[in-house]
């Protein structure tokens, strides 16, 4: 249960969600806490599925606007119960993203009147593998509840605005060998050794950087994970060896797959998980707005994040919140303060009627 008081005040909230454990799976307890706060407030319609809430509003405005955080976080790294040290919030989850999700929850509770009708979205299931993220259940189950003209995801960009994202794939480079004992290598074939090559053309690999709309994503290709082996004294027949690569918005997922089978020439190559990045979405016009607001320039978001998912319903999206990217995930992770009472600021002004509009 979150307490009015903490309701009230984004950064309370904020704490008060990072001590609310929820590593991906885990979601009930928050979700139903996110819930009660919801159905309390009387301007909203609620509804969930699983570990995902939708609250919406039904003004009558012209254009309707969606801001979306995840609930999850990655596993706990002996960061919790959150602290506070001056003007900065220590904890897991603090960046990415329950500082995000907690203006967002604010403002669905606070901002009754507004320019645009907005969705609220609340999700479960984001640090994990795609077919457990909760706004792709939505999109399979109830893609009526997506529909929007503008979408932000308040993903950690430290009070920019990130455009778009990239794409991310991730394949097993397989080699192979013929197992024998290893006092009697020469009989054998060492698939470890045969990974040397790939893990050669990793290290020489150059990736690119390529500028859309003036925003610049530099690509990356790395071995994340390498697998293979029997015993102490035995030579290996098989080694895998996972390979993800983060691809420019501008190559679709069957280009990024087909890239890296002629990287990887003469390998076995096997796609486990994939998602396409999405182009920056500038051009609408509350996207622009909210450039106006924000009063600095755009760039390009350096990782996978649900724009991808709007973007592929043909819903312009960008990122933007008020953690640092560069602690997501770290044992030290933690958020400044005065960045989620900024960037709290900023979405309530965006989101505020223009003087003498009917609220």
């Amino acid at each position: 249960m979150l307490e009015s008081d903490v309701l009230a005040d984004p950064v309370a909230l904020t704490r008060a969600l990072v001590d609310i454990e929820s590593v991906s799976g885990d979601e009930a307890e928050i979700t139903d806490a996110v819930e009660v706060a919801l159905r309390g407030a009387g301007h909203l319609d609620v509804r969930r599925a699983g570990n995902t809430l939708l609250a919406r509003t039904d003004l009558g405005r012209d254009r309707r606007v969606v801001l979306a955080g995840h609930l999850d976080t990655v596993p706990v790294a002996d960061n919790l119960p959150s602290t506070v040290d001056g003007d900065v919030l220590w904890g897991c989850g603090t960046s990415d993203m329950k500082s995000g999700s907690a203006i967002a929850l604010w403002l669905a509770l606070t901002q009754t009147a507004s320019r645009y009708d907005v969705s609220y979205f609340f999700y479960d299931c984001e640090e994990v593998e795609g077919a457990r993220n909760g706004l792709r259940k939505v999109a399979d189950s109830n893609p009526e509840w997506l529909t929007a003209d503008f979408a932000i995801l308040l993903e950690p960009t430290y009070g920019l605005v990130e455009a778009g994202c990239q794409g991310t794939m991730r394949v097993i480079v397989h080699t192979t060998g013929k197992r024998a004992h290893s006092a009697r290598s020469w009989l054998g074939r060492n698939a470890i050794h045969a990974a040397g090559e790939a893990l050669r053309r990793l290290d020489g690999y150059r990736a690119r950087r390529v500028t859309i709309d003036g925003c610049e994503y530099r690509e990356g290709l790395n071995a994340v994970r390498i697998s293979g082996g029997i015993a102490g004294n035995v030579i290996p027949d098989a080694c895998d060896i996972e390979v993800n690569y983060r691809f420019a918005p501008d190559r679709s997922v069957p280009e990024a797959e087909a890239h890296l089978r002629e990287v990887f020439d003469g390998f076995e190559v096997n796609v486990t998980d994939s998602a396409p990045g999405a182009l920056p979405g500038l051009t609408s016009v509350p996207a622009q707005e909210f450039l106006a607001r924000v009063g600095q320039p755009p760039a390009a978001k350096l990782g996978w994040t649900d724009v991808s998912r709007f973007a592929g319903l043909g819903i312009p999206a960008l990122n933007f919140g008020p953690g640092d990217p560069n602690v997501a995930h770290a044992r030290d992770e933690r958020v400044e303060i005065p960045k989620i009472r900024e960037g709290a600021r900023t979405l309530a002004d965006w989101l505020s009627p223009p003087p003498g509009a009917a609220s």
